[in-house]
């Protein structure tokens, strides 16, 4: 594992600028994404999204982050995990400045689980020099030798087929993404609330893509197969000032569906909740607080921090009742802002895999 660790692509928004960047070091919390965005783009109801235009950065926004979780597996049929974020965060607002006077700063994140162990990877950069960026056509988001690269002109409505390859001490991966169907705008339109205020971010996902390719831990390599979410997220102010973090999940359907849902949580217990269905036939129905039931069930000890690593998933209005798993209970990044993140599994009323992140624990 590597020692220096990865903070989540949520956390990482809200977090830390290390000194080596330019001097200036700040470490807000997952409280500072509530903090004035004074100078930075709003977030409001009605954006018209245009790709591929949008796959590339908006650095007119504070934060952003480009983000893939793959739920996979060996010929004999060994669960694995993978997961691969590019972060952007502004530390000033204005137009980009050149060189080292650019105001972006870059993180990647890359992970690997199995069943038996739990490995990351983490790496800086600052805008303006090349080291790091995304560029919407063709389409590339890359930092250092880590990248998310199209194969052939990728479809901007689909943004498929690409390649995914990230690389730690004692693991790497190397996934080929392919889908079939559009992009999900999350939320409504796009528009993806995060509380009964003005806090909100510009959300889509692609959560068709299937996935092939070598992953590696411990200089041995499996060739594995599954299914691939990529979720896209823009923002200057996504918190309320009282929510300490959050629980994400982003789950495949053994029928086909798939679903996304998120709680933040408030300081009075009155946490605010949204998701998405997606049908089959890429039909979606939208998901509110009142719709959804999160229960954890079970927890587990790390770094003297109760996770709760076994929810209850219920939407009656849907007739869903899952319990979710996780394949490795200690997913845990301990890293500046410490928080969970690694491959589940779920059964009930139906069966699937798919991704848990909690934050702010």
């Amino acid at each position: 594992m590597n020692g220096s660790g990865p903070i989540t692509r949520r956390g990482f928004v809200g977090g830390a600028l290390l000194a080596g960047f330019g001097g200036k070091a700040f470490a807000q919390g997952f409280a500072g994404l509530g903090e004035s965005a004074d100078g930075f783009a709003s977030v409001v109801p009605g954006r018209t999204f245009a790709f591929p235009a949008d796959h590339g950065p908006h650095p007119e926004f504070r934060i952003e982050w480009w983000y893939v979780t793959a739920n996979l597996a060996d010929a004999n049929g060994v669960a694995y995990g993978a997961q691969w974020t590019l972060f952007r965060q502004a530390i000033a607002a204005g137009g980009p400045q050149e060189g080292w006077a650019n105001q972006q700063i870059w993180m990647g994140h890359a992970a690997v689980t199995r069943a038996d162990t739990h490995r990351f990877s983490q790496t800086f950069a600052r805008g303006g020099v090349g080291q790091a960026g995304v560029e919407a056509e063709p389409f590339h988001a890359w930092i250092d030798a880590w990248e998310m690269r199209r194969l052939v002109p990728v479809n901007g409505e689909n943004i498929a087929p690409l390649e995914l390859k990230a690389a730690g001490a004692d693991f790497s991966y190397a996934l080929r993404l392919d889908a079939d169907r559009p992009l999900v705008l999350q939320g409504d339109g796009g528009y993806s609330r995060k509380s009964l205020r003005e806090q909100a971010s510009y959300y889509y996902s692609q959560p068709h893509y299937t996935a092939k390719g070598i992953l590696t831990i411990d200089d041995r390599p499996v060739d594995v197969t599954g299914m691939a979410w990529l979720d896209r997220e823009w923002s200057s102010q996504p918190l309320a000032s009282d929510q300490s973090g959050w629980d994400w999940l982003s789950l495949h359907f053994s029928a086909g569906d798939k679903l996304m849902l998120y709680r933040m949580r408030q300081a009075d217990g009155q946490h605010y909740g949204s998701g998405k269905w997606i049908a089959p036939d890429g039909k979606t129905e939208l998901l509110v607080s009142a719709d959804i039931i999160m229960t954890p069930l079970n927890f587990t000890e790390i770094e003297k921090r109760k996770i709760p690593t076994t929810w209850r998933i219920a939407i009656p209005r849907m007739a869903l009742s899952i319990e979710c798993t996780p394949l490795n209970a200690r997913s845990w990044m301990g890293t500046i802002f410490p928080y969970w993140e690694g491959p589940i599994r779920f059964a009930g009323s139906h069966t699937g895999v798919g991704y848990l992140e909690m934050t702010g624990y």
